[in-house]
């Protein structure tokens, strides 16, 4: 028994120096880590610790596949910050992705998904992502010094704090000071060759638009023994197809507002007109079925081939395929050209990089390094990391001439002529675009070649900031948010009977359906709310020039 006893007081002497010696360690270790990250607004926190660490990094595109680690740049990045990164992305929908993940309660450390997402509002109310602002205020405050004021301001909730991060994001101040460089991604394009040989038709009227397309079916009837697709739009989704909305909307230069009012451009009737001509192009057999039902992959190939005469595209989205038509014969490529137009002929008021920008980064709360991420979230949007993202590693595959960064002629050679090779094997040019800033990098860009040059030229002076109407569109689980998500889900499935409608009659039968159930599921909520958000916009838009 007395053995019993000695043994037990042993064992529990033991465990008590055990756990003694573990918290020692901890503390200390803690120590270390506290010692070794001075909170300085004038140091970047991520040189004080440089240890090797992954982060789960979530993108909601799935058509995003880069991989970290497989390029001089991303291995460059971890080299000298310690950090690696596990890319993550959704296999199917990304809505569905997203509302999973929330539900579960669980989420990555960085998630970036578009701006104008409802996950976004959904993260946010439900506390699942954390405040930069607090964790730059904890961890780094270096993250205040590099961050741009403007969008901190923008993207500021009603509690004061700041949760996303935009990429590709401009403030009326910065679309003024770079408004000639500044290009607009919004095209309308032909192949070259076809265009031509019919003579460069004037396709922006409804009758010259209508009768290009019929005129290039007809003498081209096939491409390498598939069928000519007269026209391409971007995909068909559940809320409608963004090249028959904004983008067609933008190149008949309708206004968003009138004397200081938001404009409900959907009634437009130079836009409705156009609709109609789109309607007319269908029932002359001018719209191939493979553009209601083709995902961006069946597209990318499509436009690979050569088999759509015309497209309302975003010209960034088709570089590749570009660079391949390119590749194989230079008159095959693409060229932006004067698309649909108003009756008056106006110049199209294209839409450029606004302070929303176009995706929007978060930190979730089960971020296994607070103080990593912030850091390494403050390296990205400060000019040494945009730098190390655009150019990579100097004398690897930049140089320096006079002071300025230029690509190695080997780099430029290959980015100019096979971007999917240049991405592989460098990285460099913002491969890794999450938090690209497009202003800084506006000094660096190599001036581009063909067959890109002529797309981004075509653009310049015509492009305009639509900041103040940025997530005007409520979001959540509003009563207004359940309606503009429900007058969204019908415009959806009315665009394409709208297309599909046998005469011009049919087509207002269906748009006044639409009108009728857009007001039945309280399209007043919608306006209501949007009238507030376009006044705070402006107050968020004038706090962040300040």
């Amino acid at each position: 028994m007395k053995k019993f006893k000695s043994l037990s007081i042993f064992l529990i002497a033991v465990l008590l120096l055990s756990m003694l010696a573990a918290c020692n360690n901890e503390t200390a270790s803690s120590g270390e880590k506290e010692n070794k990250k001075p909170v300085s607004a004038d140091e970047p926190a991520w040189k004080a610790d440089t240890s090797p660490i992954t982060f789960d990094w979530y993108v909601n595109f799935s058509w995003f596949a880069s991989k970290w680690g497989e390029d001089a740049v991303s291995k460059y990045v971890t080299d000298k910050t310690g950090v690696s990164i596990n890319y993550i992305s959704p296999a199917g929908n990304e809505a569905e992705k997203m509302n999973t993940m929330i539900a579960s309660g669980k989420l990555p450390d960085f998630i970036t998904l578009g701006w104008w997402e409802d996950a976004v509002k959904k993260m946010q109310e439900g506390e699942l992502v954390l405040p930069l602002n607090e964790l730059a205020e904890e961890y780094d405050p270096y993250f205040f010094k590099v961050a741009d004021n403007a969008k901190l301001e923008w993207y500021k909730q009603e509690n004061g704090n700041v949760y996303a991060y935009p990429n590709a994001s401009s403030s009326p101040k910065d679309f003024e000071k770079y408004k000639d460089l500044k290009p607009s991604n919004q095209t309308f394009l032909v192949r070259k060759d076809m265009y031509e040989a019919l003579g460069s038709p004037d396709m922006s009227t409804p009758e010259g638009f209508v009768s290009a397309l019929q005129a290039a079916k007809e003498k081209f009837p096939e491409v390498n023994g598939a069928p000519l697709i007269p026209l391409g739009l971007h995909e068909f989704t559940d809320v409608g197809n963004t090249s028959l909305e904004a983008y067609l909307q933008n190149f008949l230069a309708i206004p968003m507002e009138k004397d200081g009012k938001l404009y409900d451009r959907t009634e437009d009737k130079e836009y409705v007109k156009w609709l109609k001509t789109f309607r007319e192009a269908n029932e002359e057999g001018l719209l191939a079925k493979d553009i209601f039902v083709d995902k961006r992959p069946q597209m990318e190939e499509k436009i690979a081939q050569g088999r759509y005469f015309a497209m309302f595209y975003q010209r960034s989205d088709m570089a590749a395929q570009q660079q391949a038509l390119y590749a194989k014969d230079p008159n095959s490529v693409y060229i932006a050209v004067d698309g649909p137009a108003n009756a008056a002929g106006d110049q199209p008021t294209l839409a450029g990089d606004s302070i929303s920008g176009w995706t929007v980064t978060l930190i979730s709360k089960d971020v296994k390094d607070k103080d990593r991420a912030i850091a390494f979230m403050s390296y990205l949007i400060s000019e040494e990391g945009q730098k190390d993202f655009f150019f990579g590693e100097k004398g690897v595959t930049y140089d320096e001439t006079d002071g300025k960064p230029q690509f190695k002629p080997e780099v430029l050679d290959l980015l100019t002529k096979d971007r999917t090779a240049f991405d592989q094997q460098y990285g460099a040019s913002y491969k890794h675009w999450m938090l690209m800033d497009t202003n800084m990098s506006l000094p660096w860009n190599p001036p581009t070649a063909e067959p890109f040059k002529q797309l981004e030229d075509w653009t310049k002076g015509k492009t305009v900031s639509f900041a103040a109407y940025d997530g005007l569109n409520p979001t959540g689980t509003s009563a207004e948010a359940i309606a503009s998500t429900k007058i969204s889900q019908e415009w959806g499935k009315t665009l394409p009977k709208l297309l599909l409608a046998k005469s011009d009659k049919e087509f207002d039968k269906v748009m006044k359906a639409y009108l009728k159930k857009r007001e039945d599921y309280g399209y007043d909520k919608v306006e209501e709310y949007q009238k507030k958000m376009f006044e705070k916009n402006n107050e968020k838009l004038n706090a962040g020039e300040k």
